[in-house]
């Protein structure tokens, strides 16, 4: 059985907090929380799209498409939800054997190295995207779809936006851990 959300930064990780670290991992833990609702609310559009369907003989595109935004919107604020709260996949073949230490320079290197050049080159290129949607006024192009397109486009930098917060907060801690000497 999974533990429920708390929006309190989750004390097991092993490094050490920074006034930063609590701030951000505390707010993306609560946004996590309140868009854990998504998945509820995706359910029951899935729910009602189908019963439309294969009960009424009736195909509704704006739920289709609301599906998939809705599912958007989920994942990207998820990713930094799971980020902050260390619940993201890893790979604990290796990891697992070595010490704390190597473990933070590991992480380190791998923030600094892969992934805050990825969130940012996303972050980056996501943002024309948005403008662009949002001055020609993109609509969908299913007939009865969805509206004011840029919306769901500008959760893409969103997300990344969050999770560079996430990504920062982190590194505050590692940095903390390995370069200040504090250990919890």
């Amino acid at each position: 059985m999974s533990e429920p959300l708390s929006s309190k930064p989750i004390e097991t990780d092993p490094y050490p907090h920074t006034s930063f670290s609590r701030w951000v991992d505390g707010f993306l833990i609560s946004l996590g929380q309140l868009t854990a609702w998504i998945w509820l609310l995706l359910l029951g559009v899935i729910v009602v799209n189908v019963t439309l369907r294969y009960f009424f003989a009736e195909g509704h595109i704006e739920l289709e498409e609301l599906q998939w935004h809705l599912y958007t919107l989920g994942f990207l604020t998820a990713i930094s939800y799971a980020y902050s709260a260390d619940a993201h996949i890893r790979v604990d073949v290796l990891r697992e054997h070595w010490s704390l230490t190597s473990r933070a320079w590991v992480e380190l290197y791998g923030i600094l190295l892969l992934l805050l050049p990825f969130v940012v080159l996303v972050f980056w290129a996501s943002v024309p995207f948005v403008i662009y949607s949002y001055e020609t006024g993109e609509i969908s192009e299913a007939p009865g779809g969805l509206p004011y397109r840029f919306l769901i486009k500008l959760v893409l930098p969103l997300g990344f936006a969050l999770l560079f917060l996430a990504v920062l907060a982190r590194l505050s801690r590692i940095v903390k851990y390995l370069f200040l000497g504090v250990h919890r």
